[in-house]
């Protein structure tokens, strides 16, 4: 294939090396591969049999937690370019636009070392390079006077496409139906989850919005509206970029046109596509001639974004012949010992393309698993190593703390607090700041201070019917009363808010007279849950958090003490915002374990490793599910390069029993860690402790029981 001339970089590369394959300067730019890289990077343009291998079938690189995936990609990308291909053909779809950004930068660099070209001179564009989303959004504006599409079309955002759905919603009159209806977020979360699986609304209800399946009819109802609404303004929301180019290339005529123009079709992180992402490259690519996809089978932790795992574990036999597979199982990252502990969680699995991670990285420190009392337990021991390891060298940034679930950290982060050590969290806000928790503590310290007009505004508004100039009249006259509580009981409220302000009158006059602590956070929970669930879509996971809150007041004395504790020093960085905090050159991280994926820290700590948190017990109703949460633990522990500490907690505290009874109870270490497994790590905790022996005594100090005895006499 000959080069186009408009690329500088191409046009100015020696002919010699078109015709006879790579100089010397080309072999020093990928002289640092390794064979299995290489093998992937070469595919297609090495010596073969044309009669027996195609020239560039089906390819998929199976690549390993820390393996060098970009590298790899962004090379095989440099060498098909090398070897005469033109950038403008090339079609690289990646899950971000930064990810697009960086594989062109390194597959820039490489052309540079390859082709000796001077600083001045840039390496060629990569036109094609992008997500799946704006790909699909410049396809469709090129193509839509074709497929009946106004080319000015507008794309939605979530916010617009959520708000667009509640106009149907409100015109259809769902929402004054007598039985609860799905919000106007969950609407959207179901009507995207239908287009990206490509399946039937009532499985994905039946599968994932069980509470909903009654609203069937009436959710066909509101979509077939919502489509129409789009399409009477010319509008577009994020699936429809999918779905249009699916449907697009449904047209022989469109399909063929497209595959004449992208001769190779390269995607990275294959394991995070959905069905209707797949069906696209199938219809590019049917014999999957000229295309390669990368991914990590065991890393596919996205299925709450439809994304489907059957798609990388399927795709060597949806051609024919299979497509060839390349594993790198060579990791750069970890040490040995980390990597034998997470080969062997992920070899439990039932279903995966098989690989054995390795590295050249010995070390004799086991990664440990600690066993630790409760949760205020894990935070203390977490904290100290934390800070052991800052003495030691290691800076809190090169340090990380995951979870499976936001609400996990909230221990940690109060502890963290008190013991002034700055941190970043990402993956769900801060546990302080998160609108919620706001809420409950904002009765509590109204309760504290009635004349506290922020908490007052703030609470009284949770009320169905209440707004801002009913609060703001309420505040005034708690403002002046010498007694507010005598206000708050002789309140007249708006009508519609009756029933409600009697509850929260009632309750606030509880806790305003008899407090009773740590009972009466209990209460408040109560109180907020059925407004949580009418406020918010996750109130399931809202509500955990609430619960995480119970537990951590249970080591106060009393409510004036908890929420002056959480008032000093509070956190400084905002809880959605990933920035750094202002005042603090280091600072540890915290994240969940899904927004961990793709990075790395010398020292990982991960916490709650027990059944009900991972797994999580919302995600066992399925084998599949199991399995996902499987590829989380394998996800956190591959994030460590040189220490890894895994904690089981092995109480934890519960609200949901009776105030008198039991208020705990044990949990069990991960299913994911059985005895084959756990025996990679070095155990620590009480359960693995040496008691040391009694001092031998030559006379007993008392005789306890002969007075035990005495006492019955």
């Amino acid at each position: 294939m000959t080069p186009i001339n408009d690329s500088p970089a191409l046009a100015d590369r020696p002919d010699a090396e078109a015709a006879t394959g790579p100089t010397s300067a080309g072999e020093a730019a990928f002289a640092d591969l390794n064979p299995e890289q290489r093998e992937a990077v070469e595919h297609g343009l090495g010596p073969r049999d044309a009669d027996v291998i195609p020239p560039h079938g089906p390819l998929l690189v199976i690549a390993g937690a820390g393996s060098g995936k970009t590298k790899t990609l962004a090379a095989r990308v440099a060498r098909l370019i090398q070897a005469g291909a033109d950038p403008h053909r090339l079609l690289l779809l990646t899950f971000s636009r930064r990810a697009a950004g960086e594989m062109e930068r390194r597959a820039g660099r490489m052309l540079h070392r390859a082709w000796g070209l001077r600083s001045t001179q840039a390496p060629p564009r990569f036109p094609w390079a992008g997500t799946f989303h704006s790909v699909g959004a410049r396809l469709l504006r090129e193509y839509a006077p074709a497929i009946g599409l106004d080319s000015q079309f507008t794309i939605l955002d979530r916010a617009d496409a959520e708000d667009l759905m509640g106009l149907q919603r409100q015109a259809l009159g769902l929402a004054e139906t007598t039985d609860r209806f799905p919000l106007k977020g969950t609407c959207l979360n179901i009507y995207s989850r239908v287009v990206n699986s490509e399946a039937r609304l009532d499985q994905v209800l039946q599968e994932h919005f069980p509470w909903c399946f009654a609203a069937h009819d009436a959710l066909k109802q509101l979509f077939a509206a919502y489509v129409q609404a789009k399409q009477q303004q010319h509008l577009l929301d994020y699936d429809d970029l999918l779905l249009y180019w699916a449907e697009m290339m449904s047209d022989d005529g469109i399909a063929q046109a497209l595959r004449q123009r992208f001769d190779h079709v390269l995607v990275d992180e294959y394991q995070d596509t959905n069905r209707l992402q797949a069906t696209i490259l199938l219809r590019l690519k049917p014999d999957g001639d000229r295309l390669t996809v990368v991914g990590d089978d065991a890393q596919a932790i996205y299925s709450f974004r439809a994304a489907e795992v059957r798609n990388i574990l399927d795709f060597p036999q949806r051609f024919s012949p299979p497509a060839r597979v390349i594993t790198l199982a060579r990791n750069y990252r970890s040490t040995q010992p980390i990597l034998e502990a997470s080969n062997a969680v992920i070899a439990q699995a039932r279903e995966r393309h098989d690989k054995q991670l390795w590295s050249d990285k010995p070390s004799s420190e086991r990664p440990q698993l600690v066993t630790v009392e409760d949760e205020a337990r894990q935070a203390q021991w977490v904290a100290d190593r934390i800070l052991q390891r800052r003495e030691e060298g290691l800076r809190l940034t090169r340090q990380a703390v995951l979870f499976r679930t936001a609400s996990h950290s909230a221990p940690l982060e109060l502890e963290l607090t008190r013991r002034n050590i700055p941190f970043v969290k990402f993956g769900g806000l801060k546990f302080l700041e998160s609108s919620h928790v706001k809420d409950v503590m904002s009765v509590l310290r109204w309760a504290d201070n009635p004349r506290h007009r922020l908490a007052g505004f703030r609470v009284s508004q949770l009320l169905p019917g209440f707004g801002p100039a009913s609060a703001r009249r309420l505040l005034d006259e708690m403002q002046d009363a010498p007694s507010p509580r005598a206000v708050l009981a002789a309140f007249q409220p708006p009508g519609a808010a009756r029933l409600a302000w009697d509850r929260l009158r009632d309750l606030m006059t509880g806790l305003m007279d008899e407090p009773d602590w740590p009972a009466e956070l209990e209460a408040v929970v109560q109180w907020y849950a059925p407004h949580l669930e009418r406020l918010q879509e996750d109130a399931a996971v809202r509500l955990a958090d609430l619960e995480q809150i119970v537990r951590i007041a249970q080591g106060y004395g009393s409510r004036e003490r908890f929420l002056t504790e959480l008032t000093l020093d509070p956190p400084e960085a905002s809880s959605d915002e990933s920035g750094v905090p202002l005042k603090d050159e280091d600072y540890l991280i915290l994240s969940t374990i899904h927004s961990a994926k793709g990075q790395e820290w010398e020292a990982v700590y991960l916490l709650n490793c027990v059944d009900g948190c991972l797994p999580s017990d919302l995600s066992t109703g399925a084998q599949a599910q199991i399995e996902e949460e499987r590829r989380l633990l394998y996800v956190a522990m591959t994030r460590a390069k040189q220490h890894l500490a895994v904690m089981v907690p092995q109480r934890f505290y519960v609200t949901q029993q009776s105030r008198h009874g039991d208020r705990h109870l044990y949990a069990s270490v991960s299913r994911f860690l059985p005895g084959k497994v756990a025996r990679h790590f070095e155990k620590l905790g009480p359960a693995n402790e040496v008691q040391a022996p009694l001092p031998e005594l030559v006379k007993p100090a008392m005789d306890i029981a002969a007075k035990l005895r005495k006492a019955w006499n």
